[in-house]
């Protein structure tokens, strides 16, 4: 209350601009949309301003489109208490159940495991290993830290993992003389990876949980390994990639780097605890068509287990980043009113789809996805486009050849490869903050994986994915 009672011009203005979007579709007649369906786009509009100009914590937004839409969209509400010809109006519940969705569990879980992790060090020395092979040759080591970090990320958190290796390449970059542009080329590989990483696996980062929960609504479920399979072999050509451009952005003067890679693993009994779950966890995890146990269950597993033996206590509960999943159940709460109202099927329908190709299409939500995810958050880009996919395939506007499984994994990859400025990214400004390159390095890198990602997915969109979805 008192941040918002101190809330700058350009706050002041984002709320008004907000409030504006949200009255005017209540005072204007919008042929062929249903009353329900005015107050969907009221909520959509206001829910957009306020992701894109963030006067308010983007979590906070979607808690209110939480509560906008059971005050005037549930049977609860105030405006449709009755079905009606063009709207049946939904319990509350169907609302705010979006916090306990399958994907918010399994959310949950990845983020249980990443804490106890961090608490017994297992992220350093996991990446005191697996940097070991890679020696002293700078080029090699940019390559060993980019697999570590994309590993990493891959089943924790984009920005706790940037964050932790940042702890290991600043002693490096320190060994490093003034003005080698190796720094720089070392610096910018943590984040880039973090962020190429975290598209392996579904819960790697928030958008994939976009994309899968987005799916799961509409009947269509895709395993852990299924993604894996699907998202992987990407992740391992757009990071090699990555790694080349870096290199030739930012060529190594220095020849040789020794690291320190000392350090040992925990071995009392919390420790290998910790070991063990997370072992069977990641395990049932990639075997899941094996075994037929959903990743969402199977996610409970850890936080039961360590929340039983107080690895998992009540202050590290508190501090776990609640307000992401608070994000992604307002993003899947949003899609179910924008579709149960009509409203998406009006915005469908209002362009005719079938004009366009479906290699078109393709290239154009990618695009769009990755211009919208450099200047917003990555999972709210996914949040606003998924609903637009969604509709497109249930209205059948753009045509029998479009695959609403495949346009989403565009969208949902896409919105990951989103790097050329600090504020795209947490792992960006984390990077950004230790000083060791300007802006313009990070946009000129960041833009050459950009379009290098935009490639890469309208390749794979066109050849791989319907190998595997087929």
């Amino acid at each position: 209350m008192l941040s918002f009672m101190n809330a700058t011009y350009k706050q002041l203005t984002s709320i008004i601009i907000g409030l504006i979007g949200f009255l005017v579709p209540f005072l204007i007649e919008i042929p062929g949309l249903s009353d329900a369906g005015h107050v969907a786009l009221s909520i959509f509009c206001i829910a957009a301003i306020f992701w894109m100009l963030e006067p308010v914590p983007i979590y906070a937004t979607s808690m209110l489109v939480i509560l906008l839409q059971v005050f005037f969209l549930s049977k609860q509400g105030i405006l449709f208490p009755e079905a009606s010809a063009d709207y049946i109006p939904t319990s509350y519940t169907e609302f705010i159940g979006t916090l306990a969705n399958p994907i918010i569990i399994l959310f949950l879980g990845g983020f249980v495991l990443a804490d106890a992790a961090v608490k017994f060090d297992l992220d350093k020395n996991l990446t005191r290993v697996l940097l070991k092979p890679f020696g002293s040759n700078p080029k090699f080591i940019i390559l060993g830290l980019m697999v570590v970090t994309a590993l990493l990320s891959a089943f924790m958190s984009n920005t706790a993992t940037t964050a932790m290796m940042m702890t290991v390449i600043l002693p490096i970059i320190a060994r490093t003389q003034p003005g080698d542009p190796l720094r720089i080329g070392l610096a910018l590989s943590i984040p880039f990876a973090a962020n190429i990483g975290g598209i392996a696996t579904p819960i790697g980062t928030p958008p994939n949980a976009v994309v899968i929960g987005a799916l799961s609504t509409q009947g269509i479920n895709i395993a852990f390994t299924d993604w894996m399979l699907l998202a992987a072999p990407l992740v391992a050509v757009v990071l090699i990639a990555s790694w080349f451009i870096l290199l030739w952005m930012f060529k190594p003067a220095s020849t040789k780097i020794e690291l320190d890679i000392s350090g040992s693993f925990q071995k009392n009994k919390e420790a290998l605890f910790v070991y063990l779950i997370f072992g069977i966890t990641v395990l049932l995890w990639v075997t899941e068509s094996l075994h037929g146990v959903g990743s969402s269950i199977v996610a409970l597993l850890p936080v039961a287990a360590l929340s039983l033996t107080g690895i998992l206590d009540q202050d590290r509960i508190r501090k776990l980043p609640w307000e992401v999943l608070w994000l992604v159940a307002g993003g899947i709460s949003l899609g179910i009113s924008m579709e149960s109202t009509g409203l998406a099927e009006w915005i469908i329908t209002s362009i005719n789809w079938s004009i366009f190709s479906s290699i078109f299409l393709v290239i154009a939500f990618s695009l769009v996805a990755i211009i919208m995810s450099n200047f917003l958050s990555n999972t709210v880009s996914a949040t606003l486009l998924i609903p637009l996919a969604v509709s497109l395939a249930t209205s059948g506007a753009a045509g029998e050849g479009f695959s609403l499984v495949l346009i989403s994994l565009v969208i949902g990859v896409s919105a990951s490869l989103a790097m050329m400025l600090p504020i795209s990214t947490p792992p960006n400004a984390i990077a950004m903050s230790t000083g060791t390159m300007k802006t313009k390095h990070m946009t000129r890198a960041g833009f050459a994986v950009g379009i290098l990602g935009l490639i890469m997915v309208t390749l794979y969109a066109l050849f791989y994915w319907p190998l595997i979805l087929n």
